[in-house]
């Protein structure tokens, strides 16, 4: 996997390369101070990831996040941020980043974090995300969804939860397979690029109510 690295600040990306580059089969491909050099770094490098903090002078990561996502690449964005509970990383997420982390998480939580947004298996640290997703959407509340089957609300209820896909597949009692097969067709009825924006669209329309998840 290649990974970009932004952050205004040179200790916290020193940091971040040194936890990353310890996973033999990950490659830090760059790094940029600002939301301007991730925009230019991504276009040109086309990374898989990037970890991108959100307060930076200039232009910042959520401007960065809403261009690298309208870019069209399939580049998926990492929120870095110092508080849990923060608009801001809400509205990161709304402009298509994936989910976030705190900078003051262990190693090892950084890389199951950057491990299970590349993959697209579920919730970044559900209950955190779920969090910030319940204090801000429901402000937003309007519209509805698309049609959605019984089955395909079944899964978006539980992408809600932040369970994966193999944990979907036991309770429904049907495959994983089955599952993926779901998920994409939520997410493309939805319009939407992955489960984080799927379930704060979820929140948007009323589908889940704050609590309910």
């Amino acid at each position: 996997m290649r990974i970009a690295i932004v952050d205004d600040d040179p200790l916290v990306r020193m940091g971040l390369r040194a936890i990353l580059s310890s996973v033999e089969e990950w490659e830090v491909i760059g790094e940029a101070g600002d939301g301007a050099e991730a925009v230019s770094l991504v276009a040109e490098e086309k990374p898989d990831l990037v970890l991108m903090d959100v307060r930076m002078p200039g232009m910042d990561g959520l401007e960065a996040t809403r261009q690298i996502v309208d870019s069209g690449l399939d580049t998926k964005v990492l929120v870095l941020t110092t508080f849990e509970v923060d608009e801001y990383v809400f509205e990161a997420m709304r402009a298509g980043a994936s989910g976030f982390v705190l900078k003051r998480v262990p190693p090892t939580e950084l890389i199951e974090a950057v491990r299970m947004v590349a993959v697209g298996e579920s919730l970044l640290f559900p209950a955190s995300t779920r969090r910030v997703i319940e204090r801000f959407a429901h402000a937003t509340a309007g519209g509805s969804l698309p049609d959605l089957t019984e089955r395909e609300q079944d899964i978006l209820r539980a992408l809600a939860k932040g369970k994966s896909n193999q944990e979907i597949a036991s309770s429904l009692f049907i495959t994983q397979e089955t599952v993926k097969s779901h998920v994409a067709s939520v997410l493309m009825k939805l319009g939407v690029r992955d489960r984080t924006q799927a379930v704060i669209a979820a929140y948007e329309t009323g589908f889940i109510q704050p609590g309910e998840a």
